[in-house]
């Protein structure tokens, strides 16, 4: 079978870059003919290993910066009109340049299945790719993070997929009530679990993980730390993760007289082992898809203390067993059950047990056979003049 997986920046880091390429070396591991298209290309090598039998390309080449468009693609956009819409989160790299070469190459495509991993890209191939190609839709987010003229366009264009793949069953739910007929399937991200080290609980460290953006809510995470630190004196906070919000978060950090107490760690290449040495891990997002940096915590037998927010944590986590789920944005229940967890090691072993024994629910042993089934289905639903088995 030939399949393509179209993403923004493959070459660049992130959750959902790392997923879509643990996707496409498990079904070229699997003998599919498999190729990963990077609409810009802003380094010379990927970051995450890619499969020698997958193929890379790249549309528009951005190494030595971003051209301006020029008069005739200003004509075009007039012209054609631009299909990405004000707000979504990656609007400013579809130049009338940029659209315009998703587009030509979507429209060229023939035969195959083309996954596409982002409403711009998503709301692209639903109105350009030629209904002979089986078309997927990837959505990494909840739909409510969404811009509104971002939901308004999904809700205009989605229903012509052969099937929406969702992360949580959250998700699915809201797709399949915003597009009635429209197959919706949750098919989560996978995470490896090879030889993952188990916290022994020894280490004095709560854990999190993350971009250093405001998605991410570690102001609100150093907030709740503060009480935590008056509390447990011996205990510490490490954020490890890059990001425009990095001088803003030192700053709240030495506001909060924390010091040492709390730390920015930056990008580790050896995050499992910092993982393993942690006893705690802790969610402060304000919206997450799936929390892929939470599920691999979970791996290392951690429990999760996070905030219910919409979507993913709740779709993982049963409260009380494997973790601790309190209110979205409330920073005083956080430091709470951060409190409550730190003071008991019995309990974080039991429910970092737990944690490990969920997360092998995420490993790509049980969740590439349900991508290679979904496949399979769309693609003999085609031969016999289906839509789609969803």
């Amino acid at each position: 079978m030939k399949i393509r997986y179209m993403l923004l920046h493959a070459y660049g880091m992130g959750g959902t870059i790392r997923t879509v390429v643990n996707q496409a070396n498990a079904m070229a591991e699997a003998g599919h003919d498999v190729e990963i298209v990077s609409v810009v290309r802003r380094r010379d090598e990927p970051q995450f290993a890619i499969d020698p039998r997958v193929r890379l390309s790249a549309l528009v080449d951005q190494r030595d910066g971003v051209v301006p468009d020029s008069l005739a693609r200003k004509v075009w956009r007039r012209a054609r009109g631009k299909i990405v819409p004000y707000g979504e989160f990656a609007a400013e790299y579809f130049t009338e340049r940029v659209e315009g070469a998703v587009i030509d190459y979507v429209s060229s495509l023939t035969d195959g299945v083309l996954v596409t991993t982002r409403p711009a890209l998503n709301l692209i191939s639903a109105r350009r790719t030629p209904a002979s190609v089986i078309r997927v839709a990837q959505e990494h987010m909840n739909l409510a993070s969404y811009h509104e003229a971002v939901r308004e366009q999904i809700a205009r264009h989605y229903g012509r997929f052969d099937t929406i793949a969702v992360l949580t069953e959250t998700s699915r739910e809201e797709y399949t009530t915003l597009l009635p007929g429209t197959p919706v399937v949750r098919i989560p991200n996978a995470v490896h679990m090879d030889d993952r080290e188990h916290s022994r609980q020894q280490n004095p460290v709560v854990i999190a993980v993350g971009r250093l953006v405001p998605q991410k809510g570690f102001d609100m995470l150093i907030t709740a730390f503060e009480t935590v630190a008056r509390e447990h004196p011996g205990w510490k906070l490490r954020i490890f993760g890059t990001g425009p919000l990095k001088e803003r978060l030192q700053e709240r950090i030495d506001e909060a007289g924390l010091g040492e107490r709390v730390r920015l760690m930056g990008r580790s290449n050896r995050i499992h082992d910092e993982l393993a040495r942690a006893s705690v891990y802790a969610l402060s997002s304000r919206i997450e898809g799936l929390p892929m940096a939470m599920i691999e915590a979970m791996g290392h037998a951690l429990p999760i203390v996070a905030f219910d927010c919409p979507t993913g944590p709740a779709d993982v986590l049963t409260p009380g067993k494997d973790g601790v789920l309190v209110p979205p944005r409330d920073t005083d229940a956080l430091a709470a059950a951060l409190g409550e967890v730190i003071a008991d090691r019995d309990l974080r072993v039991r429910m970092g047990a737990a944690a490990a024994e969920t997360a092998f629910s995420y490993t790509p042993r049980v969740v590439m056979p349900l991508w290679e089934q979904l496949f399979a289905s769309l693609e003999h639903g085609r031969a016999n003049g289906s839509r789609a088995a969803g």
